[in-house]
C-alpha cells in the first residue's frame, strides 16, 4: 500500500509530464527530408495544423462529456450548468481556431508553393478528428457533400471507417439536445395554454403590420403589395409551429429537422427567456447556436485563405479547393432549427401574460421569514 502511495505521489518533470520530446520532435520537414533545401514556412504550416488537431481533441472531449451528462432521463440543473459551461469553452477554443487562420495567412502563396508539392495526396480532409466531432455535433451523413464523389470516408483505413460508423451510434449533441428540450416540463403548465395563447398573438402581430404596411403614405401600390406579400401569415414560415402536420411534412422534405414537441420548448424557452428559471436553458441553447456559428466562420475563412494561397487550384488531396470548402460552409450546418426560431419570435409587448402563479413558479422566491 505505501509503495502504491510513494508511486502516486512520485515527483514528476513539466518536460517529461507533457511529454515535449514527442511533440517537439513532431515537425518534420517533408522539404527537408526529399528536397534539396528546407522551406523556412513549412515549420509554421506544420504547427498550426497540429494545434488544430490538439484543439479537436479538446473539443471532441468536452461534447463527449456534454453528450454523457444529456444522456440520463433527469438532467440536475447543476448537469446543465456544467454542460453550458463546457460548451462555452468550445466556442472559445473554436475563436482560437478561427485566429490561427490568421496567423496561417502571415506565409505568403510563393512561400507556400516552396514545399506544396511535397504534400501531395495529404488533405485537411483527411483529418479523421473533425470527421469525429462533426458526427458528435449530429451533421448527418446525407446532408454531407462527398469528397470528388466519393464517400467521406473513403480516405480512412478500415479501422478508422469503422469507427466513423460506429460513432453516432454513442449519440450526438443534436440527439440529445432534442430529447432534452422534448423532455422539459415548460410546455405543461396547467391551465395556461401556450400555444394558443401563442397563435393568437401571432395572427394580432401580423394584423398589426398588415395594417401599417396599408396606411404607409410613402409606399407605393406596388410597395405595398410586394411588403404584405414578404410579410407572409400564419400559412408561411409560422405554419410550421401552428401546425404539427405542416412541421412534419417539412421534416419530410428535409427544411427542418427537429421534432415539433422539441421545437415548440425551444420557441418557449426564448420568448420567455428572462423567466429566471429559464436563463441557463436559454443561455444553452444560444451557446450550440454560436458553436454552430463559429464551426461556419472558420469553414469559411478557411475557404477564403485557400482562394487566397491557390486562387483556383485543386486541393493537394484531389477536392475542387475553395469551392468546396465554401459549399461546406453553407451547408454542413447541424443547428438551424435553433437558428429559424428567430423566425418565429413575437415582440415583447405581444407576448401572452403569464398567471402570477406560474410567473412563481418559474423564478426563484425567497423569503426571510423562519418557519420555526
Amino acid at each position: 500500500m505505501a509503495e502504491n502511495n510513494e508511486k502516486k505521489y512520485s515527483t514528476i518533470h513539466y518536460h517529461s509530464y507533457l511529454q515535449l520530446d514527442k511533440i517537439l520532435g513532431a515537425q518534420r520537414l517533408r522539404s527537408q527530408e526529399l528536397g534539396e533545401n528546407p522551406a523556412h514556412e513549412e515549420m509554421l504550416f506544420i504547427i498550426v495544423h497540429q494545434a488544430y488537431e490538439l484543439w479537436f481533441k479538446q473539443i471532441k472531449h468536452e461534447l463527449g462529456s456534454v453528450i454523457d451528462l444529456f444522456g440520463n432521463n433527469n438532467v440536475d440543473e447543476r448537469n446543465l450548468g456544467t454542460a453550458i459551461g463546457r460548451l462555452e469553452r468550445v466556442v472559445e477554443i473554436l475563436k482560437l481556431l478561427v485566429q490561427q487562420i490568421s496567423v496561417l495567412e502571415t506565409m505568403t502563396p510563393l512561400d507556400f508553393l516552396d514545399f506544396r508539392n511535397y504534400l501531395f495526396p495529404a488533405s485537411g480532409f483527411q483529418s479523421f478528428q473533425f470527421r469525429i466531432l462533426e458526427i458528435m455535433l449530429g451533421l448527418e451523413e446525407k446532408e454531407r457533400i462527398t469528397y470528388h464523389g466519393q464517400h467521406y470516408a473513403s480516405v480512412f483505413p478500415d479501422d478508422q471507417k469503422e469507427e466513423l460508423k460506429n460513432a453516432k451510434a454513442k449519440g450526438t449533441l443534436f440527439e440529445v439536445l432534442e430529447s432534452w428540450l422534448e423532455r422539459t416540463p415548460f410546455l405543461n403548465f396547467g391551465t395556461f395554454n401556450f400555444l394558443d395563447l401563442y397563435k393568437t398573438a401571432v395572427h394580432n402581430m401580423l394584423d398589426k403590420e398588415r395594417a401599417a404596411i396599408k396606411a404607409s403614405s410613402y409606399l407605393t401600390e406596388k410597395e405595398i403589395e410586394m411588403r404584405l406579400k414578404m410579410l407572409g401569415g400564419t400559412d408561411t414560415f409560422f405554419q410550421s409551429v401552428l401546425d404539427p402536420k405542416a412541421h412534419d411534412k417539412k421534416i419530410e422534405e428535409g427544411h427542418l429537422r427537429m421534432s415539433y414537441k422539441a421545437s415548440i420548448a425551444a420557441l418557449l424557452i426564448n420568448l420567455y427567456r428572462d423567466e429566471p428559471i429559464l436563463h441557463n436553458p436559454f443561455k444553452l441553447l444560444m451557446t450550440v447556436v454560436e458553436i454552430d456559428d463559429l464551426l461556419t466562420t472558420w469553414r469559411y475563412r478557411h475557404a477564403q485563405m485557400v482562394m487566397r494561397m491557390l486562387g483556383r487550384k485543386i486541393g493537394t488531396g484531389g477536392s475542387s479547393g475553395h469551392d468546396y470548402l465554401k459549399e461546406t460552409a453553407s451547408k454542413h450546418t447541424v443547428f438551424s432549427d435553433l437558428h429559424n426560431i428567430s423566425t418565429l419570435l413575437i415582440p415583447r409587448s405581444e407576448l401572452p401574460s403569464l398567471p402570477k402563479e406560474l410567473e412563481k413558479e418559474l423564478g426563484f422566491y425567497f423569503t426571510t421569514k423562519s418557519n420555526n
